[in-house]
């Protein structure tokens, strides 16, 4: 499933740059992530860079938009090749 920024996003800056796909960019407020190329960072790391950077955890699974770790790597390929 792809992931979520809360309200609770300070627009720290750190995740843009941690995000392997270009997934995350700023909205109106605070930063978003575009469900289209957020993989979790399958393919690329063990567990998602930006949950990891967070500093105040704000990043959580999108529950609308629910994948298995197989959709999440196809789309990885997809991007990717």
């Amino acid at each position: 499933m792809a992931l979520l920024i809360t309200q609770e996003c300070i627009n720290c800056d750190i995740c843009p740059m941690e995000c392997p796909n270009q997934a995350i960019s700023m909205g109106a407020d605070i930063y978003q992530i575009d469900v289209n190329r957020c993989t979790e960072c399958v393919g690329h790391y063990d567990e998602p860079q930006c949950v990891a950077c967070c500093p105040v955890d704000c990043i959580e699974p999108d529950p609308i938009h629910k994948e298995t770790q197989e959709q999440l790597y196809d789309k990885f390929l997809a991007l990717h090749s």
